[in-house]
């Protein structure tokens, strides 16, 4: 590949000549965007508070907000009027930041372990003793056993301060987020080896004339952008066809719901790209322009008919053909949705995100109106105040975590990898782990196995907030500022509207809690690495807006946002340049090729519940952010616990009722450590249940989560690694129910094809 590492993280990747020359076609009408006012000082309701303008990170969509402040505290968090993908607005959970700040459960101070790992049991101590132990070990761990003996697991907005720190001590297991493996690696990776660029669901929904959502709960996972986005689209008369064995948000507002069987979309999508090319429904002029590799598409797709699709996706052959002549008849004008989480079958999630790029391309929905559309480049100065440098005597180890995945190396070493390692001692041994910002307990499958590595480790250390399943099993925990009360770096938002704008304190930290940035500078003393050279913060944000002539100063004179002037859409009569090795869109991907994996996807069958069983399923409530938000006063009042959805035939085969109480038991034995209520309804399919993510939190120390609802989480134990990139999946592990004592097998209503294995219990 051409790309190199920041390209594919900042992903622009596309010439913008030839951009800007389409209309918007007649009929759809243009979402108009907010008015670009300076934030008011007096706003109705304000009361003479402070505004200061900031971005939230109650999610990580990080909505521009302006907080309020009285008498040094936060009253009121309302979104930037000046903002154009939220303006005045912020959702549940963006009001709800004021309780995240002013929780009393939050860490207030550096603390030590003093029992064993995983009760939370710690004394406090100063940040000098706390650094300080911090930095022995690491260095301690690094001359006993190697630099490769080192490992963050990290996320959010402020991680690439603390992955600066293990990058200068030479490790390359860091994660880059948990969350390209265990979310959006698989389709990061799928559009920019399709398009040369990461789509991260870049897709003009509100001028779409037909949109297609698979697995995608736009509603539920509150985008508040996309939300907006996604119902201008319908408010403008957009069709809506949803693919989701659950009858999610966006399929109760469906024009077509295909309530597909779980693992076969890919074989869905194959049979409708077969179908969209011999009946020549293609944009053939776009084709043969801006695509390589349609003739080896062609033959490698041929053999999958819709009528073979409708019998193994368990769908009504007419319905998927009027969902896919839907789709052809508004080309190019429509909105494939790439998706955002997709670790769900380990194998195949790669392919399945291909052919959704490969069918937005046959429909030539690439930068027009409605469909996905290119993020404008912005250059931000490069700012080498935080880099950090491996030294250059470190030695590669032998063997690397990311060898048998060709393509992990743009985000660290993949999860499970670092997880095994450090439970074996193979192919080197890890010792030291640093968590920052995430709770990898809620987050990595098989949380049994993620424990048994925290046993086994010499040292472990936390940044957090609040004191989570993870940070229990620390033996030094430091107190990171809120998102509130600290500086982050410079935000660049590529939407249609694009716009510059940062992080900054709204207030002061509270307690004895510190921003990031302190931190990674304080441990980068204290290892002697080069780097983290600002004086503070703002010199360091005002490095990065240099090169587009803002500073920190001018942004806030502007309400702390600037627009800039976006490039979304191309000239239909220019050829655009692609930042792929060909330059065009690749049907066919010569990378994959090279390294000898499938260039055209082909259907892998994921194995079907074994008899008695059926698939365990997850998503989101609108408010909550995963385990993040559970002990939120406001959230937690709004939404305590979780509910298990059970089809209502099924159900009724079993004696359960809609509120029973139940266990849930996996295929391995594990079970929900409490029962959860069920909801009984004709809206998910007879062989899935589904069970929103994040709830039943088992640290102590949260007091209004802690075991509050069932966890999806601990009945992931089994898992499949992606064999592109080492993501782990999420919906291959099966469940039966358990009321009153009795364990109760679920009725198999709908037979599976023999092309489909069954997954085979291992009896003990």
């Amino acid at each position: 590949m051409k790309l190199n590492r920041r390209q594919f993280l900042e992903s622009a990747g596309i010439a913008t000549a030839a951009l800007a020359a389409w209309k918007i076609p007649k009929g759809v009408l243009a979402s108009p965007a907010p008015a670009a006012s300076k934030v008011a000082t007096d706003l109705p309701g304000s009361l003479g508070a402070k505004e200061v303008p900031s971005v939230c990170e109650m999610c990580f969509w990080r909505c521009p907000i302006i907080g309020k402040v009285k008498n040094g505290r936060i009253v009121k968090i309302e979104g930037n009027p000046k903002s154009p993908t939220n303006g005045h607005r912020v959702c549940a959970r963006g009001n709800s930041g004021i309780q995240l700040i002013y929780d009393p459960d939050r860490l207030k101070y550096p603390m030590k372990r003093v029992g064993a790992r995983g009760e939370g049991k710690w004394a406090r101590i100063s940040w000098k003793e706390a650094l300080d132990e911090i930095a022995y070990n690491m260095e301690k761990t690094r001359k006993k056993y190697g630099p490769s003996s080192l490992a963050l697991f990290d996320h959010g907005a402020s991680a690439e301060f603390y992955r600066q720190i293990f990058k200068g001590m030479g490790t390359e297991n860091y994660t880059n987020e948990p969350a390209f493996f265990q979310c959006m690696g698989a389709v990061s990776l799928a559009y920019v080896m399709t398009y040369g660029y990461k789509i991260a669901e870049r897709v003009d929904m509100s001028h779409s004339k037909v949109m297609l959502f698979f697995g995608t709960h736009l509603g539920e996972n509150a985008h508040l952008a996309q939300v907006r986005e996604y119902v201008t689209g319908l408010q403008n008369g957009a069709k809506l066809i949803v693919v989701d064995p659950r009858f999610s948000a966006p399929a109760n507002k469906a024009d077509i719901w295909l309530p597909i069987r779980p693992g076969t979309d890919t074989a869905l999508l194959l049979a409708w790209i077969n179908y969209v090319i011999q009946n020549d429904l293609y944009d053939k002029e776009f084709v043969q322009m801006h695509c390589k590799g349609f003739n080896e598409l062609k033959e490698g797709v041929k053999g999958y008919s819709m009528e073979w699709a409708a019998r193994i996706c368990d769908l009504k052959l007419h319905d998927i053909k009027k969902a896919i002549d839907m789709l052809a008849a508004s080309r190019p004008h429509v909105a494939i949705h790439s998706g955002r989480h997709s670790a769900w079958y380990g194998r195949g999630d790669v392919q399945r995100h291909r052919c959704l790029a490969i069918l937005t391309a046959l429909f030539g929905a690439v930068a027009v109106p409605g469909g996905i559309y290119f993020p404008t480049s912005v250059d931000l100065g490069e700012s080498d105040c935080v880099e950090c440098e491996a030294p250059e005597d470190v030695e590669e180890p032998e063997t690397s975590l990311k060898d048998n995945y060709p393509f992990a190396s743009y985000f660290g070493s993949p999860t499970a990898e670092i997880i095994r390692a450090t439970r074996t001692g193979k192919p080197y041994p890890i010792k030291l782990w640093g968590i920052a910002g995430v709770n990898i307990i809620h987050t990595i499958s098989n949380p049994y196995e993620t424990m048994d590595a925290l046993r086994k480790l010499d040292f472990v250390f936390s940044i957090e907030i609040l004191p989570t399943e993870s940070a229990t099993w620390a033996d030094i925990v430091l107190p990171e500022a809120n998102y509130l009360e600290r500086y982050d770096k410079v935000y660049v938002n590529h939407d249609l509207t694009p716009y510059v704008t940062v992080r900054q304190p709204v207030v002061k930290p509270l307690f004895e809690a510190k921003s990031p940035f302190w931190i990674a500078r304080e441990m980068a003393k204290r290892l002697k690495l080069d780097c983290f050279h600002c004086k503070s913060e703002e010199e360091y944000l005002d490095e990065e807006l240099e090169d587009i002539d803002l500073s920190l100063a001018k942004l806030n004179k502007e309400g702390g946002l600037v627009r800039l002037k976006g490039h979304p859409y191309r000239d239909p009569n220019k050829p655009i340049k692609f930042s792929t090795d060909s330059g065009k869109i690749e049907l066919f991907s010569g990378s994959f090729d090279d390294e000898d994996m499938d260039p055209i996807p082909k259907f892998e069958p994921i194995l079907a519940p074994p008899k008695g069983y059926a698939r365990l399923v997850y998503g989101r409530v609108p408010t909550h952010t995963f385990s993040r938000t559970m002990n939120n006063l406001w959230l937690h009042n709004e939404c305590p616990e979780p509910m298990l959805w059970l089809n209502k035939e099924v159900a009724e085969k079993m004696g359960i009722k809609y509120g029973d109480r139940v266990v849930i038991v996996n295929q391995d034995g594990y079970r929900s450590a409490n029962l959860v209520k069920v909801k009984v309804t004709p809206g998910i399919r007879p062989d899935t249940v589904y069970l929103p993510h994040g709830f039943g939190s088992r640290s102590p120390l949260l007091t209004k989560a802690y075991k509050q609802g069932v966890s999806d989480q601990f009945l992931i134990t089994r898992y499949i690694l992606d064999p592109f990139f080492g993501g782990s999946s999420h919906r291959t592990d099966f469940v039966k129910l358990i009321k009153d004592g009795k364990t109760l097998d679920i009725p198999e209503l709908r037979p599976v094809p023999p092309e489909i294995p069954r997954f085979e219990i291992k009896k003990v």
